[in-house]
């Protein structure tokens, strides 16, 4: 028997891809697919807006019928609607969403008392390996080797940097033990001096289509190190949170999982 999921963001770029693979995948079904009031496409059936053919089931602005789970890839403003409507059904939650503030991370921290949820700031499993290897080459480099971390995403990406780009940065700095916002330093401008031995640099670029590169640079004066991963598709995403999905829908306890925890790394 197949699982329902609702997939909030349903019209955007990820939601799309989202409805596409669940609807080609033999274990997952579409149970609801949710927008904002003001999305244009309200009414329309979900399967028709993602390009893969009716699937009875519109688009809506609130959460109707039967569904197992949620993956949630909106906007910050609509996650506090969706971890509501996850708790009271007492159904696991996955969230894509980025440019969270403490406020949302406190309401997630709060939901994962009642139900079992993932927030990932990638649901690539490159990305996530990624991770686990940008620490341990931090950790074996040490802080004699400069590290830089460069995001490009497409023009249409609201929040700077990445969430991703943050990831990294951050599991640069917990390899050198050292607190991310105090060493952080976003792009430079100007006659800034010297670079700081201790400062982990975060730049992003914004151009065209481009689905998400990153690169971690470690450096030192007479070599470097490039960690990189690029995204083609949407797909790399969208799988990842599926995966997670259903690693959550395996009667999972409540509580904060993470993707390395999906993937067993």
């Amino acid at each position: 028997m197949s699982n329902k999921v609702a997939i909030v963001g349903a019209a955007g770029r990820m939601g799309r891809r989202l409805i596409d693979l669940v609807n080609s995948d033999a274990h997952l079904q579409l149970g609801a697919a949710v927008e904002v009031s003001s999305c244009p496409l309200i009414g329309q059936d979900a399967g028709e807006v993602a390009s893969v053919g009716r699937l009875d089931i519109p688009l809506s602005d609130s959460f109707e019928g039967h569904f197992d789970a949620i993956i949630d890839f909106s906007s910050p403003d609509a996650l506090a609607g969706t971890v509501d409507e996850a708790v009271s059904r007492h159904i696991p939650l996955v969230i894509g969403v980025t440019g969270l503030q403490a406020e949302h991370n406190a309401k997630l921290e709060e939901a994962a008392s009642e139900i079992p949820l993932i927030w990932a700031p990638n649901f690539s499993v490159g990305v996530n390996l990624l991770f686990r290897i940008a620490e341990q080459v931090a950790w074996a480099l040490g802080d004699d080797y400069d590290a830089e971390v460069i995001e490009i995403h497409h023009r249409f990406k609201a929040d700077a940097p990445s969430g991703t780009a943050l990831g990294l940065a951050k599991a640069v700095a917990a390899a050198r033990e050292v607190n991310l916002e105090k060493v952080a330093k976003y792009g430079r401008h100007g006659r800034t001096g010297e670079r700081n031995r201790e400062e982990i640099g975060i730049h992003a670029v914004r151009a065209g289509d481009i689905v998400g590169d990153h690169t971690v640079i470690f450096s030192c004066l007479g070599e470097r190190v490039e960690l990189i991963h690029r995204a083609h598709t949407r797909d790399a995403f969208a799988q990842g949170a599926l995966r997670a999905a259903k690693f959550l829908m395996e009667d999972k306890p409540p509580g904060k999982y993470t993707m390395a925890q999906v993937l067993g790394f």
